[in-house]
């Protein structure tokens, strides 16, 4: 069987195929880290993408089981990698790469030069792509076009309730990885998840006892949550804490009066340097998004900076106990570096 690598600019990539026998169409995105494929394909940020991972060996230690990744199933529309490894090595693995794909439908591409990808991509910008199958021709398809926040998010309000905790966080779902939750219950907090929908009233019914919001991370355009938006437009007139994460740090910077803009290329990897505003400090960061805050709105102040780019990665208030970051504090995959947000989130909800 055949395949290839098509982009929407006319340019082709043969590759032997792997993985579920299906064409698929979406953005094309690469990925520099070097582990954590597993938490990877399982953040829900990447729902409608085929993903490309420039690092040249892929499923060397397996697939390890559902517990452990950060959702229940695979979100990117394909995946391109250079080799996939078929004898991993790994006490927590419980499928090969390849059967893990097929278990899920996910169609996947083997071209060994996927550093000419990813500088073609770095050189023109993203692209709309497909991955096609023998002869299963389908069209390209720009997955921002979507409310990809309504595919990705709970559907339900669901309760994660603490022994002995006094506050209650709320977290608005919009594509949340599993660790969000893992680092807010480890904390001593009950937390509340809420659909990416879910009006003021219908959140202060569902937590009765609301001490502060988290608004999670996902994927694509972050003015297709038009609703989540109007929700955190109205929860800015609450003298509550709020927390936003990468997609959560965008739609808080549109409810407040800000602007976002897509990056050429976007970042997605583990090792994103990030320098805290107005010091010397760095830290490493994972990250995720194609989407960026431009306008920083009214009554806020630049927190974090992209240190190789310079745009902006966090946000926040010069009076209000509001804070929000645009790279993944919970990491998993990639460094810990920043898991303190949440702590200094919690201090503001004392």
């Amino acid at each position: 069987m055949t395949g290839k690598l098509c982009f929407e600019d006319g340019t082709v990539v043969d590759g032997r195929p792997g993985g579920f026998a299906q064409s698929t169409a979406g953005e094309v995105v690469f990925t520099t880290g070097m582990v954590g494929y597993p938490e990877s394909l399982t953040d829900p940020s990447y729902e409608g993408q085929i993903l490309i991972f420039t690092y040249p060996l892929i499923g060397n230690y397996g697939v390890p089981r559902k517990s452990s990744w950060e959702s229940n199933r695979i979100h990117v529309a394909g995946i391109v990698v250079s080799f996939a490894n078929p004898t991993p090595s790994h006490w927590s693995s419980n499928l090969t790469f390849d059967a893990w794909l097929k278990l899920q439908k996910i169609p996947m591409l083997e071209i060994p030069d996927t550093r000419f990808l990813t500088q073609h991509i770095r050189t023109h910008g993203t692209r709309l792509g497909k991955i096609v199958i023998g002869k299963k021709d389908i069209p390209f398809h720009d997955p921002n076009t979507e409310n990809l926040v309504a595919r990705v998010s709970t559907s339900r309000v669901k309760r994660y309730l603490v022994r002995g905790a006094t506050k209650t966080v709320v977290l608005i779902d919009c594509g949340a990885k599993a660790n969000v939750l893992r680092c807010l219950l480890k904390r001593q907090i009950n937390v509340v998840v809420v659909p990416w929908n879910t009006s003021l009233a219908m959140i202060k019914k569902s937590a009765k006892k609301l001490d502060g919001i988290v608004i999670s991370n996902g994927p694509g355009d972050p003015m297709q949550a038009k609703e989540t938006i109007d929700t955190i437009r109205e929860i800015l007139e609450m003298n509550i804490p709020i927390l936003g994460i990468c997609l959560g740090h965008q739609l808080l910077t549109l409810a407040a009066g800000g602007k976002t803009i897509k990056l050429k290329f976007g970042h997605r990897s583990q090792n994103q340097p990030c320098t805290l505003f107005e010091t010397n400090r760095c830290y490493i960061t994972t990250q995720n998004h194609g989407y960026v805050v431009d306008t920083i709105p009214p009554g806020f102040k630049p927190w974090f900076t992209n240190a190789n780019d310079g745009t902006n990665e966090g946000i926040i208030h010069a009076k209000k106990p509001i804070l929000s970051v645009q790279f993944h504090p919970e990491a998993n995959p990639g460094p810990t570096d920043t898991e303190w947000v949440f702590d200094l989130f919690l201090e503001k909800l004392r």
